[in-house]
């Protein structure tokens, strides 16, 4: 391998992730697994950092490892990766929509039962669990 190497705890520490997660990453095939030292140790391309960084910052973005995958092949070539790349986050932008809609649908259902529920009846009477169970009332 060409240039200096690092340790995987040192490409770990530089993208400020876990051991585990480089490991992880290798094994979804998102890093590529790096030749090895006479004594077995992983000895990675300081190139590995920056890629490393592109999949944490997919990754807080919400990208799921396959979009990340995805990213990742577009960046290494095609015609018009930008415009392959706006339509991905267009489609992400819509994917984020429909969960907050779901995620605002839940918060309501459990304001409305927090209004309806009485501190001072039996657990048999309780509108939330009966509604629940499926009893509804």
């Amino acid at each position: 391998m060409a240039g200096r190497t690092i340790s995987i705890g040192e490409l770990a520490r530089r993208a400020q992730v876990g051991v585990e997660t480089v490991r992880y990453y290798e094994r979804k095939g998102l890093l590529r697994e790096p030749p090895r030292s006479e004594s077995g140790y992983r000895q990675y391309a300081s190139v590995s950092v920056r890629r490393l960084l592109f999949i944490r910052r997919a990754k807080a973005v919400g990208f799921s490892l396959r979009e990340i995958q995805e990213l990742l092949d577009r960046r290494a070539g095609g015609r018009n990766p930008c415009a392959e790349v706006r339509q991905h986050l267009q489609a992400k932008i819509a994917d984020l929509d429909r969960r907050m809609l779901s995620l605002r649908e839940m918060r309501q259902q459990l304001v409305a039962w927090v209004e309806s529920c009485d501190s001072e009846v039996s657990p048999a009477e309780c509108p939330v669990l009966a509604e629940l169970d499926g009893d509804g009332r």
